[in-house]
């Protein structure tokens, strides 16, 4: 199969084009970034479990993840503002499509009892938000090298208006979207 990008390029658009109507190819929605998220709550006793996120997530993502900190103060979590709580890193161009490729034909099928991925993601905007509940499911993650079981939040934020059309955009991808 030719890499994601020419795929999108190649079949997505001309189907999107002709689907929705679109007079331009420009008009077609394209995905803009891919932001992957791991919240690390047990930073805040284990100082020493923020790097093995940022390891996980530099193996996946093939760049270095930025540390994300708590913005408000919640008593109840033990939570200040400021202390690190989780890592993050924000995907475009090639990396963006070698990830979703590699999401797509490899991570997600190698979950346990894959039936295909839930669309209710979306968030009104055309925006697509995938829960993982393993690291695991990625190729570049060795079994024996990692210190802990982490999920993550994988966001794919397109330029489409709605929701319709980006789960159109994500489908001609190749997103195993399951019936409901």
């Amino acid at each position: 199969m030719p890499n994601l990008k020419q795929h999108y390029r190649e079949n997505v658009v001309p189907a999107l084009m002709k689907e929705f109507n679109y007079a331009n190819p420009m008009q077609a929605p394209r995905i803009a970034k891919v932001v992957i998220n791991i919240g690390v709550g047990e930073a805040l006793d284990n100082a020493k479990a923020l790097d093995g996120a940022v390891d996980d997530l530099t193996k996946i993502a093939g760049q270095k993840p930025v540390i994300t900190k708590a913005k408000t103060s919640i008593a109840s979590f033990k939570l200040r503002e400021g202390r690190a709580i989780g890592v993050k890193v924000d995907l475009r161009g090639e990396r963006m499509w070698s990830l979703l490729d590699r999401l797509i034909n490899l991570a997600l099928p190698r979950t346990r009892d894959f039936r295909g991925i839930s669309a209710n993601g979306f968030d009104g905007r055309g925006n697509f938000t995938l829960g993982l509940r393993e690291q695991l499911i990625f190729p570049e993650i060795e079994y024996d090298k990692i210190d802990k079981v982490r999920g993550m939040e994988i966001s794919i934020v397109t330029t489409a208006r709605t929701d319709e059309e980006g789960r159109r955009l994500l489908a001609l991808l190749g997103m195993p979207f399951r019936e409901n």
